[in-house]
């Protein structure tokens, strides 16, 4: 299993919110680049960001500190938030990002997310966002009428090849992740799984390992030391 340390970007600084929540953000650092080279001595390959105000104005706010972090973490990077137009899709491509994680976007505009897959193919991942079983969009404010599973079927016929699936009641709570969702997801579906929210101890890696997932993002548990980075690659071999 891959390990996605997270890093979540807001005014230029490393913060995580609780279960979305921007009125709940805790600054993690002033530099976030620091960051990235830390996740990068502790033996990461892959980075997963989130440009939390791109999430809300759809653009690329923080685009010179992505390129610092990319150029500093020289590994695979993933990013997400807010990504709903070609343009911004090619310049986080172009900024040396590997993969671009396409939300609401996708939810609410098939023909974007065909196009942004016949251009750049495995380069696109879509967001699940799961809330009682069915899709959340607009920074999960809103449930939509999309039940996952089928959705994430619809998805792996358009040829998505990943999905990075959020349990929103998990997301930093620091009380453990849906287990049973992803074990079902990867099961039932072709699509590579990353495991997305309340990733908290190195149990919960060693069982999404056994499961076969293909990746877990690790973001709270980083910051407030919960889990050993370095551990949790090691475990996920």
């Amino acid at each position: 299993m891959n390990i996605f340390p997270a890093i979540d970007i807001f005014e230029k600084k490393a913060v995580r919110l609780f279960k979305g929540d921007y009125s709940k953000m805790t600054v993690y650092s002033e530099n976030p680049v620091e960051i990235a080279e830390d996740f990068k001595a502790q033996g990461a390959k892959f980075m997963h960001l989130v440009d939390l105000e791109g999430a809300k104005s759809g653009t690329t706010p923080n685009a010179d500190v992505i390129e610092k972090l990319v150029n500093a973490f020289n590994g695979f990077v993933e990013i997400g938030g807010g990504i709903r137009s070609l343009e911004v899709i090619e310049k986080y491509v172009s900024l040396g990002v590997n993969r671009v994680i396409l939300g609401t976007a996708a939810v609410t505009d098939r023909e974007f997310l065909v196009k942004a897959l016949e251009k750049y193919q495995d380069k696109i991942a879509v967001g699940v966002d799961i809330k009682d079983g069915f899709v959340a969009i607009k920074g999960w404010t809103e449930k939509s009428e999309l039940e996952a599973f089928s959705f994430v079927k619809e998805l792996e016929s358009l040829g998505v090849k990943t999905i990075i699936c959020t349990d929103i009641s998990k997301d930093g709570a620091m009380q453990g992740t849906n287990h049973e969702l992803y074990k079902e997801l990867s099961e039932k579906t072709g699509v590579d799984v990353v495991a997305s929210g309340g990733v908290s101890s190195i149990e919960d890696v060693k069982k999404l390992t056994k499961q076969g997932i293909y990746g877990a993002i690790i973001g709270k548990a980083y910051y407030t030391n919960a889990i050993s980075l370095k551990e949790a690659i090691e475990v996920a071999k």
